[in-house]
């Protein structure tokens, strides 16, 4: 057995790591895009600004591809594998499985073509190819056995492979993958489980991540290895204070989302704030804006898999009330629709909450409305997710507060706007979460990996662990 990392090991984006378990077989899991710096890093690293989308491991030996979940940089780069000519199973969850035709539609759009054939030519391969699995239930792969003809009977492994999806709480579908590897004679079997991106301990829309009962090996993310994220209350407490004292003088409140996850739990929470404030209260009034054709997409999704929610959201609804769904929300659809939004919100003096995307604010809607509103002092950006080193998101939180710039659509654009991050709505597990998730496997991996972090987070999620398991070895993936 080993394991080679094509992503997601010196940074948090291109997430994509390939099991070997032997010289013929072998599964992907995940094959996701390069963001930020990441994506400038490994374009300079290639001379080419094509080649971070491009497959350069063996496609030939792939037998499987495993999804975590669907965010963009853990799915991608599905395209180029397909047209690199893999044409084996993608297994994913049930809900996963929904929205992975949505997300790459959408990606293919932005990033590739608009060539509508092309589009509906991936989209009905991935249509053929996709395999929706329930959580919680083992899934055979036959397809990964070795046939005896082909190779000595000494190098024949692994015949009997097993792959189970548990919830992850990181965003609809999400789930880390256990993989049970098994050998002839005699029999062994080896348990090796990728976290994908666990969520945190607690959201009201998605299952909190239960640890797995045995890892040998744990291969493990490490997005906020070094930090701690604040407690559902204040983190709550926090967006309706900021909120409040944003639109108090009638300014645009603007909050860059990503269309899946975050989007809905902010609208869970917004839907909260109005159904407790007073009658004579400004949420009775203001108006909650989603521009985003994908981010309703998924809300839709979302509710159509409720039954995945946790206890608190499920006893919403039977009080009769639409967390997802409620009278002073609005979607917009089309780009036409969008653009007159923007010329009537710089009009009118009148506070609204605007949520788009992306959630880096490296594309998407958000874009035109930051520039269009970034210079005025009266408007104000709340960032509640992970803005990676190079995106304009994290530039608007690095030089905002101090009346800087920001380049965005070619243009230098002047921050005036208030610039808050609110943490605790990241969608990630923060360090305790790591800590408990790796604490409560009973049966402890005899190795772990950290992946998916910059340099410090893994660094100190690995001293923790270490302290924690002295036992057990632990490395830091860089390649």
């Amino acid at each position: 057995m080993r394991i080679l990392h094509h992503g997601a090991v010196n940074g948090v984006t291109g997430s994509c790591h390939q099991l070997y378990m032997n010289d013929y077989n072998s599964v992907l899991i995940d094959c996701g895009l390069f963001q930020g710096t990441e994506a400038a890093a490994n374009n300079n690293n290639n001379n080419n600004s094509k080649d971070q989308l491009a497959i350069e491991f063996n496609v030939r030996t792939i037998k499987a591809l495993i999804i975590t979940h669907c965010h963009i940089d853990h799915v991608g780069r599905i395209p180029y594998l397909l047209a690199a000519g893999y044409t084996g199973p993608i297994y994913a969850t049930e809900a996963t499985a929904a929205l992975l035709p949505l997300v790459i539609e959408d990606a293919l759009k932005v990033g590739v073509t608009r060539d509508t054939k092309l589009i509906q030519v991936c989209l009905s391969l991935l249509d053929k190819q996709i395999i929706a699995v329930p959580y919680h239930k083992w899934c055979t792969i036959d397809v990964l056995q070795t046939p005896k003809e082909d190779i000595s009977p000494d190098d024949i492994y692994y015949q009997r492979q097993k792959i189970r999806f548990c919830p992850a709480g990181h965003i609809l579908g999400s789930a880390y993958v256990e993989i049970e590897l098994s050998t002839d004679k005699p029999i062994r079997r080896h348990r090796i489980v990728f976290s994908g991106d666990l969520g945190a301990s607690y959201s009201p829309l998605l299952s909190s991540p239960r640890a797995p009962y045995r890892a040998d090996t744990l291969i493990i993310e490490s997005t906020y290895g070094d930090k701690r994220h604040e407690h559902r209350n204040q983190r709550s407490q926090k967006l309706q204070t900021v909120i409040e004292h944003a639109v108090s003088d009638n300014g645009v409140v603007l909050i860059p989302a990503f269309s899946i996850g975050r989007t809905q739990e902010l609208l869970y929470e917004i839907e909260q704030f109005i159904h407790t404030a007073p009658d004579n209260s400004l949420w009775k009034n203001i108006e909650i804006i989603v521009d985003s054709p994908m981010a309703a997409n998924f809300t839709r999704k979302y509710r159509d898999f409720k039954t995945l929610w946790e206890k608190e959201a499920l006893g919403k609804l039977k009080q009769g009330r639409h967390p997802l769904d409620f009278d002073q929300l609005y979607t917009i659809d089309s780009h036409q629709d969008h653009l007159a939004v923007i010329k009537y919100l710089a009009k009118r003096d009148k506070p609204a909450i605007v949520i788009a995307a992306s959630g880096m604010c490296s594309g998407g809607r958000i874009v035109n409305y930051l520039e269009k509103f970034l210079p005025d002092a009266k408007a104000d950006v709340i960032f509640v997710g992970y803005q990676a080193k190079g995106s304009p998101g994290r530039a608007i939180q690095q030089y905002g507060p101090a009346g800087g710039y920001v380049e965005l659509n070619g243009k230098r654009i002047t921050i005036n706007a208030g610039i808050h991050t609110i943490s605790g709505y990241s969608a990630h597990a923060d360090q305790l979460d790591l800590i408990n998730f790796v604490k409560h496997i009973r049966n402890k991996p005899q190795e772990i990996r950290i992946v998916h972090g910059d340099e410090r987070a893994k660094a100190v999620l690995a001293e923790k662990l270490g302290q924690l398991m002295p036992e057990s070895r632990i490395l830091l993936q860089d390649d």
